[in-house]
Formats: structure tokens, sequence, C-alpha cells
């Protein structure tokens, strides 16, 4: 039986029904058309599935599973094949316990650092986040699983997420916070999308029509369905009428009949429910037709596997911050201090629906004297932050930091400090842990901070310390990883994800993030995480993409097969890189673009490509990229798309946003002009950026400024361009100067058309009719 005859056969009160869930997690099923219900569940870094009362905040139990890294960790791999890897892992896991469809991942970008949710998502900038989530989708649904990229848009706090307006300009929506959906649309072809909780610019997300069906199905071309953010409908027929398949939970009929309802009355187009209920049909088939029957459910064979392979996770993703004097890797012979309550008990992950019910967690201590490393422990701090108690472990833990060769400390944040359904106040750690890292530095210079955290924190201690080894939410493994990679074993190779500013009040969103009754209005617009940063030439603690080795690498030979391109070519880069210490080690090699002089506001550079490679001592690899349009590219409102200007572009390889190693040059001519309607108050300036501005008004110009344009005129001549002397161009103010005639000439340009009326003595009619011709 077809999915069409189904529907066919099903009454109006069936299919309005359908697009509501049975319950927390499954959909309904209709026996009489061979219509099975399907389960879903959270989440994005381990399976939650729950057997006996559902929630979605992580309250109740679930299953004994395997307890991945969280995506913020994740995505400071730099390596999307490893995400495809935990994407199969992952899949295997959901056919084993018979769940058709994984909740995430989470795909929202890192606004401001204190976002509670943060640990879900992978990063503040949207090209990362993208690539890492399409790995990631792939290697789930190869396993038949489906996947949803969530909270569709704008969702990127939790003070107000239920009943908030993000408000966001449509270049900024599209450049930073729609990229990452658009990228996994198109490349990844995930079977349903999570709409959010919140308000887009005053339109809840589920009954946003221009979001879910204009740009999500009709420009993008996403064929799965849409499920609401659980308890995000709030009104269900607007909902089916702006693109929402599915509502969740389904702990209630009523949307159920108010569908229904307004299909009798008129008001709700009933092939608009038809059409739904075929998505969300064809997501269930699709799954069920792919996976393997009679699988065995999980044991412990298979968590033991899937166990190590968090660990491998956590081993690929952890980030050497600071590295002095060598004091890392851990000498297997030195007699080491591990200091703080989180190295026997460790925090690995975040609160919230992604919680896991881990099957097996392991501390640092306990597999450090596993593996019979000369390590004795001290308490340091209490996570209750009683203060009596924490000047006698403060106490202990000095004394003891007196007689080892080397400390490590392991601090971060409780769980309390970050979770689903609120935000961070601050981005400070605990005071008694920040005084423990001061005094034990005091008395031992070798003293290493080892982090558990979800996102950025501060660090005032960070120039007092020898080193810092960045763990995040590392998951079940998260102790054996970080012994392995501070003894050595495994050579860190993890790149920030997000920029770890001085203090909170440096990001661009401080003065608007997390407010109690107010809507945040993103007035900083393109300039998140390092755009920001980078712009301002401001200090950050670490940058994006830092991350350091017990190695070093060499770049050199940087080359682009063109160097003058139009917006319809692609060009190749290469570069070489070269392992330049006496160990093994993995590199990732990032690719930055930015454009000389923009006449829009423009980040510095943007992350455009990169990769992750791994090389022996001494070996060399060459490295290849493939740039297009879109990477020289920004949205431009007035296309409703992106647009490359014509203009001089720096390509720029490094091993961090800040570590810029090699440059490139290229120049890109635009094969479009954007359209511009033009009134007698449009500005000279604008007039003349445009070819048809100066064909028009050029001529007219040049007489009323022969000054200027005599100017302009020799200096083509006197730098060997004759040949361009005389034609009608954009007038290049920078040929005046600073000079008084240049000032007065920069006024011109900024002036409206409308001006020579009254400026120059230039008839109304003749500027009315030079509107008329521009516009013909």
């Amino acid at each position: 039986m077809t999915i069409e005859e189904r529907i066919s056969k099903m009454t109006l009160d069936e299919k309005a029904s359908y697009l509501v869930g049975k319950d927390y997690w499954k959909t309904k099923e209709y026996k009489d058309v061979e219509l099975p219900s399907f389960m879903m569940c959270d989440g994005p870094n381990g399976l939650r599935k729950q057997e006996g009362k559902g929630d979605h905040l992580g309250i109740n139990e679930s299953i004994k599973t395997v307890c991945y890294p969280t995506a913020s960790m994740l995505a400071a791999s730099f390596d999307p094949e490893l995400a495809r890897e935990l994407g199969e892992h992952l899949g295997d896991e959901c056919q084993r316990e018979h769940v058709s469809m994984l909740l995430g991942p989470g795909i929202n970008m890192k606004r401001s650092p204190i976002c509670g949710r943060n640990f879900e998502y992978y990063s503040e900038d949207p090209y990362l986040a993208g690539t890492m989530a399409v790995g990631y989708i792939r290697g789930l649904q190869s396993r038949h699983v489906a996947a949803c990229p969530k909270h569709f848009a704008g969702n990127n706090q939790e003070t107000q997420r239920m009943s908030g307006s993000s408000y966001i300009d449509e270049r900024t929506l599209h450049e930073i916070y729609l990229a990452a959906f658009e990228k996994v649309v198109k490349e990844a072809d995930p079977k349903s999308i999570m709409c959010a909780y919140n308000m887009l610019n005053g339109t809840y997300c589920s009954e946003n029509k221009e979001l879910l069906t204009d740009l999500l199905r009709d420009k993008w071309g996403f064929k799965g369905f849409v499920v609401t953010d659980w308890g995000a409908s709030k009104d269900a027929v607007k909902g089916v009428e702006a693109g929402v398949d599915l509502i969740m939970p389904g702990i209630s009929n009523d949307s159920a009949e108010y569908i229904a309802d307004a299909v009798r009355s008129g008001k709700l187009d009933e092939r608009l429910v038809d059409e739904a209920c075929a998505r969300i049909m064809r997501t269930m088939f699709w799954s069920r037709d792919g996976q393997p029957k009679d699988v065995k459910p999980s044991d412990d064979t298979t968590r033991e596997s899937d166990y190590s392979f968090a660990r491998k996770v956590a081993e690929n993703s952890a980030i050497l911050l600071k590295n002095e004097a060598h004091t890392l890797p851990l000498g297997k012979d030195e007699k080491i201090a591990f200091i703080g309550a989180f190295a026997e008990k460790p925090r690995y992950q975040g609160s919230g629906s992604s919680h896991i019910n881990s099957a097996k967690v392991t501390g640092a201590l306990a597999c450090a004297r596993a593996e019979g490393r000369n390590v004795i422990f001290a308490e340091g701090y209490d996570l209750s932050e009683d203060p009596e108690k924490d000047e006698v472990l403060l106490k202990e833990a000095a004394a003891l930091a007196k007689k080892v060769d080397k400390v490590v400390i392991f601090a971060g944040l409780p769980n309390k400090y970050e979770s689903e359904g609120y935000d961070r106040r601050s981005m400070a750690m605990p005071e008694n842990q920040n005084r423990l890292i001061r005094e034990i530095a005091s008395v031992n210079p070798n003293t290493v901070v080892v982090l558990h955290n979800g996102s950025a924190v501060e660090m005032p201690w960070a120039d007092d310390v020898a080193a810092v080894l960045e763990m995040m939410l590392a998951g079940d493994a998260c102790g054996e990883a970080a012994v392995h990679l501070l003894y050595g074993d495994v050579n860190p190779s993890g790149k920030l994800a997000e920029s770890y500013p001085m203090k909170l009040s440096d990001n661009p969103s401080y003065l608007d993030f997390g407010l109690e009754n107010h809507d945040p209005h993103y007035g900083e617009g393109i300039f998140i995480g390092y755009r920001y940063y980078d712009k301002k030439e401001m200090d950050v603690r670490y940058p994006f993409g830092h991350g350091l080795s017990y190695t070093t690498f060499g770049y050199s030979d940087l080359a682009v097969d063109k160097v003058d391109i139009r917006d319809t070519d692609t060009i190749t880069v290469s570069l070489q890189v070269t392992n330049t210490g006496d160990i093994s080690g993995k590199e990732v090699v990032q690719l930055y673009v930015g454009e000389k002089n923009s006449k829009v506001a423009r980040p510095v550079k943007e992350l455009r490509a990169f990769r992750k490679i791994f090389l022996e001592p001494g070996e060399t690899k060459k490295v290849q990229f493939t740039l297009g349009k879109r990477d020289f590219a920004y949205y431009e409102p007035a296309l409703h798309d992106f647009y490359a200007e014509t203009g001089d572009y720096f390509i720029m390889a490094g091993s961090s946003s800040r570590d810029i190693r090699l440059t490139a040059d290229v120049h890109l001519e635009a094969t479009e002009e954007i359209p511009v309607r033009y009134t007698i108050n449009t500005s000279i300036g604008k007039i003349l950026s445009t070819k048809k501005g100066r064909e028009v008004f050029g001529p007219i110009l040049q007489a009323l400024t022969g000054g200027a344009a005599a100017a302009e005129e020799e200096n083509k001549k006197e730098n060997g361009s004759e040949a361009e002397a005389g034609k009608t161009e954009e007038l290049d103010t920078d040929v005046l100067g600073e000079t008084e005639e240049g000032a007065q000439y920069r006024q011109m340009l900024e002036m409206p058309l409308s001006s020579m009326v009254s400026l120059a003595g230039m008839p109304r009619s003749t500027v009315v009719d030079i509107v008329r011709k521009l516009n013909s």
C-alpha cells in the first residue's frame, strides 16, 4: 500500500491526529492502513531512551547507554570524518534499541559564551558548525536513523526561550544564524528539522511560513518533515499552514481536534494536512525499511566498543591551550599530584534533555593509578563551595603540591553552572577553584590545569600556570582520555571552536544577552565571535582555532591556480605542511578569506575551509582546497541572496584565526550588479558605485567637478593607465588624499542627487530626467 493510498483511506480526524504525537516519544499507529508508530529520542551525544514515564528535560531516568563528548568538544576536533563515525555509532545504538529518529545535532550559533546550552552546540562559526553537522548526519542516516537538526532558528539563549523573540536583520540571519542549517539541508539531506520555541522577528518559529516553507522547502529544497520542539506549538492550525508537520509531545488531543475543525470550517486546506501526513510517513518508512530486523539489544560488548570510540573522540578533540617550557607531557617517572574533585568524579556531560544515563564513567585518578602512574591525590575544593571545608582542603592541597615534581589541577564548571533551561550569569568558574589554582601555582611553578566545562570560562590565573588542557565535556571516557593526553600517549590535536575572551563584557552581545522580559536585538549583526574580536583588534585569552601540540608544524608554498577570477569561477588553493618536531601529530590547517576594501561592513577574515592531517616527524604533505563564489560572498538583502562583489581578496592559511602563516591575493570580478531603484534622494556616491550610474551621471559630474576629474585623469596617466583615461569610471576619492579639495569631494559623494538643485543650480527637471534614465 502506498503512502497516498494510506492517506486516502484515513478519515480527517485520523489524519489530523497523526500530526500530533502519541506520547512523549512516539507517533500514532493505524493498523487499518498498515501504518506503524515510530520512536524518536534525545540526544546528540548519546541515546536517551526513556522506557517509563517520559519527559523532555532529562528528569526521569533513561536506559543505560554510552555518553560521547558533547558537540562543543566534538567541534574542537575539526574532523568531520570523526563526526561521521560518531553518527554511525549512534545509529547502530538506535537500531539496537528500535529508535527511528535521534533529536540532533544542535547547530545554533554561540552568540554569547554564557548560553546555558552551548555545550550542545558546535561553534560560533557557521561554516565549522555546518561542516561538522554534515558529517554527523551522514553517519547517522547511513544507518537509516533520521537526524533532526535543531533548533530552527535564532535560538541562541535559554532565557525566555519559549516566549521571547529574536530580532535579527536579514543579512545577519542568513550569513550567521541560518548558514549551518542551509549547509546541512543541501549537503546531508536530513530527514527532519526541529523548529525552535522562540519567535523570530515577532513570529513564532512554529508558525513562520517564511522560515518553514518559503525558505526551508522552496528555496533550500528540504524534503523531510518539520517537528516542533517539545511544547513549541502555540497554534496548531497556524503551524500546519506555515509548514509544521508533527507536533510534539502528544499528551493531549486538543491540537488534533483543532486542526480537524479548522478543515471542516474551511479555515485550513485539507491538502496541507495530507502533505504533512505524507512527509512524516516517508521518513518513517525510510527508517523502518532500511534498518535490519531482529537486532540484538545493547550488551557489555557493544557498550565497551562504543566506550572505546568515545575515548577516541575525546582524545582527538581535547585542546592544549598552553604549554610553557614543555611542562607536558608528564614524565612517567615524575611524582605527580592530582588535585581537584573532578579528578575522582569528572564533569563529563551537560544537564537537560541531552543527559545520558551512563553505563560506565572513568575518572582520571582511577585511570592513572590503574596504569601504574606515580600519582598522589588531594580533593582541593568542595563542589558545594562550603567556605570552612574549602579552607581545610586548600591547606592540604598546598602542602601536597610542595612535595611533588608537578601538579595537575582538575577544575571547571559544576553541573549547576550550565544547563538547558537557564543561562549562566557570568563566565567565572567557582571562586574556590580559582583561589586553589592561584595558591598551588604560587608553591609549585609546574602547575597544569585540566578544565571540564561546556563552554568558555574566564581564566584569571592563566598567566600563573605552566599548562592548560581543555577537556570540555568529554563523555564517559574523559578520565582515561585525559591521562593519555597528559602523559603523551596521545598528542593533543584539538582546536578551539569558539573564542575565549578575557572577560564576559568583551563579548559583543554583552549588553543585550539573557535579559528577563526583554527580547534580544542582535545589534552586533554579523560580528560575533572572532569576527568581532578581529575587527575590534581586541585581545582575547585564546582565539578561535587555537590549539597546541607536542610537536611543531611548518607551513610553506601557498599557491593559487588563478589570481584573477570571476564570481562564476572556482580556484584551487594549495600549500605544504611539514611536521618540524620529533614526534608524530595532527594539525588542523585553516583557510580564511577576507576582502581588502569592501564597500559593506565585513569581517577581517572568515573561515572558509579546513583540513586535519596526520604527519610523522619530518613528513611533508600537500594540502589542497577549492574555493568558489560563496567563499568570497556576503549576503546582500537587495538580492535576497549571497553576492561576491568586485574587489581584491586575501586568502590566508594558518594554525588559528590569530596565527596566520601564509597569505595570497586574488582579484574577483562580479558578473552581476546589485539592483538599485534610484530616487532623487539617492546619494551621488551610491549612483557612481554602479555601472549604470557612471554611464548616465558620470559625464555630468565630471563637467561639474573638473578639478577632481582632472586629478584622477592625471593619476591614471602617471601610473601607465592611459588606456583607462577618459573612461567614465567611479571616481576615486583616494586620488585627492587628505586635502581640502578631497574632503569637499567626499562630502559631495554623500549628498543626495536632489542637492544638485540648490547647490549646483541644476534644474529640478534635469534631476528628475536623470533619475528616469537611471531607472530605465
